[in-house]
């Protein structure tokens, strides 16, 4: 698509780019110290992502960053790789290269259908995660091992001998970025302000607390990716997920921020733009980064429309890096965790709790549980045990549902064969005698009813002389559903029920055959209609009397 490009196209850009790095720095800085690997791997993270999935993502004016969840799980690889960074960020390009296969193979938009309880969950224990560990550099005392139980196992003693200087500057830098005007944020975002106004207390008052120190200047230095296969193959399931963890909420945000400036998301070239600059991030020695909404959204809001907006952002931080080195040594890591604490805080999936007596306990359950594991375990488990559990909570809704569909009923023989008044068969038949079933199949059938289709209909098989599968109104069976279907024909052919199937048609008709489903059953007892199979039981009865 060619774009039209003009002088005001390009100062809202310029504008938009400047206006986000502002706004993007302060989180660089405290995520990369969360992450374990320095404040300066942050501000690289936003500036190699942010270059390349603005020039290669699928979002125009996508402004990428480190969040929460990038910085806790680098914090949680770094800790398993302890002693050896290359590994840790070979983890990082590794992952980038999955989002790029997952982009090339085009399953993007497939990525974003993350069951919301897992979401809700997920983000919600990070913002209870980054409270708590924050709480500790909020009173001027280094974040210690063990997560938020080494944290709260620390709050005595740090609570005693607490540094008042930062615990001041932590509140003031808290209280901005809680209280500060949201008109004023379109032009001065509260984290830059926190970050200024508690920098220059610090410089001219509160002098005693501490500080991240000098961030390095100049280039960063490469590492080289780690390709030994033993740790290829134990470093894919991190990957994978960090993968994930990077993907989910940039194309979930993408969806929302596309029809804001009138124009669609392209999934599948935002995981390539996304894997491209985690491959960066991975070689110069930074965090991945992701695309979140709100530092897009800045963008947009100041006139960034294009691209060249996210470029820029990221040349203005890379310019700041290059001549910023002395200014990280005066900035008091109290304020960057005030600014977090509020991150945290918008995080936390308030909405969910205040709605929970309007929600299904199975899908409290399984945010409950992915919540617990972020903030007791780690992300990773978080991911994949609440995914699990999302999947069975969702089995077991379609399971319910399915099994709604399906009609099973005797068909008293006075009225089946009866066709008419004058019909003699209406006189001499028993009024109360069924020997013929009707198994209605109605929508689609999956793995998720398969067993329990077994054990609902072969009950009513049993006591019925023939049973009638009907087919008309079912849209589709999966493999698991169809091989029920054959152990159904067994379960009769063993109580001596006989079988007979109308209007088995289209797709439904082609998954049987193909798994050679009615191999018993002669091909008489394939009908078209209703009054074909009232004629064909009734001759299979006779026979039988």
């Amino acid at each position: 698509m060619r774009l039209s490009y003009n002088f005001t196209r390009l100062y809202g850009d310029v504008l938009g780019g400047v206006t986000s790095s502002v706004m993007v720095m302060p989180y660089a800085l405290g995520f990369g110290v969360i992450s374990g690997l320095g404040a300066a791997a942050g501000l690289y993270g936003c500036i190699a992502v942010g270059f390349f999935a603005a020039v290669f993502g699928g979002v125009a004016p996508r402004i990428a960053t480190p969040s929460g969840a990038t910085a806790i799980a680098m914090a949680v690889i770094v800790a398993q790789r302890a002693g050896n960074p290359a590994e840790a960020f070979t983890i990082v390009m590794l992952s980038g290269i999955l989002q790029i296969a997952m982009g090339a193979i085009r399953i993007g938009r497939f990525i974003s259908y993350t069951p919301y309880s897992v979401n809700s969950g997920f983000l919600s224990g990070i913002g209870v995660f980054l409270i708590v560990i924050q709480t500790l550099p909020l009173i001027g005392w280094d974040t210690v091992a063990g997560g938020v139980v080494g944290a709260v196992r620390a709050w005595p003693e740090a609570v005693a001998n607490a540094n008042l200087d930062a615990l001041i500057l932590g509140a003031v830098a808290l209280g901005i970025s809680i209280f500060w005007p949201g008109k004023i944020r379109k032009f001065l975002p509260e984290p830059l302000v926190a970050l200024i106004v508690a920098t220059a207390l610090a410089l001219i008052w509160f002098d005693d607390a501490p500080v991240i120190g000098a961030l390095p200047t100049g280039l960063p230095a490469l590492y080289a990716p780690q390709l030994a296969p033993g740790f290829l193959v134990g470093a894919l399931q991190s990957a994978l997920i960090l993968a994930l963890i990077v993907s989910i909420p940039a194309l979930v945000n993408g969806a929302a921020v596309a029809p804001i400036i009138n124009t669609s998301q392209r999934p599948n070239r935002e995981l390539v733009g996304l894997g491209i600059g985690n491959v960066a991030a991975g070689l110069v020695g930074a965090i991945p980064a992701t695309g979140l909404v709100g530092t897009t959204l800045v963008n947009i809001r100041a006139g960034g429309r294009s691209p060249v907006s996210g470029a820029l952002c990221a040349a203005v931080l890379l310019a700041a890096v290059l001549g910023f080195g002395i200014v990280g040594e005066y900035i008091p890591v109290a304020v960057l965790a005030g600014i977090l604490i509020k991150v945290g805080w918008g995080l936390i999936d308030w909405r969910f709790f205040t709605r929970l007596r309007h929600i299904r306990r199975d899908y409290i359950a399984v945010m409950l549980l992915t919540l617990l594991l972020v903030v007791f375990v780690d992300l990773i488990t978080a991911i994949a045990v609440g995914l699990i559990a999302s999947g069975i909570a969702r089995a077991e809704e379609s399971q319910a549902r399915e099994l709604s569909s399906v009609v099973s009923v005797p068909i008293l023989d006075q009225a089946f064969f009866a066709t008419d008044a004058t019909d003699d068969d209406a006189d001499d038949a028993d009024p109360f005698l069924a020997r013929v079933g009707l198994v209605q199949m109605r929508g689609s059938f999956t793995v998720a009813s398969a067993t329990e289709l077994t054990r609902v209909i072969s009950a009513d098989i049993r006591d019925h002389q023939v049973v009638i599968f009907d087919f008309s109104a079912t849209a589709h069976m999966d493999d698991s559903a169809a091989l029920v279907m054959e152990r159904l024909v067994t379960s009769a052919a063993r109580y001596h029920t006989e079988c007979i199937v109308l209007n088995l048609s289209g797709s439904v008709q082609r998954n049987l055959n193909s798994l050679n489903v009615f191999q018993r059953l002669p091909r008489d007892r394939f009908v078209d209609s209703t009054d074909e199979a009232r004629e064909l039981a009734k001759s299979l009865l006779d026979r039988r009397s």
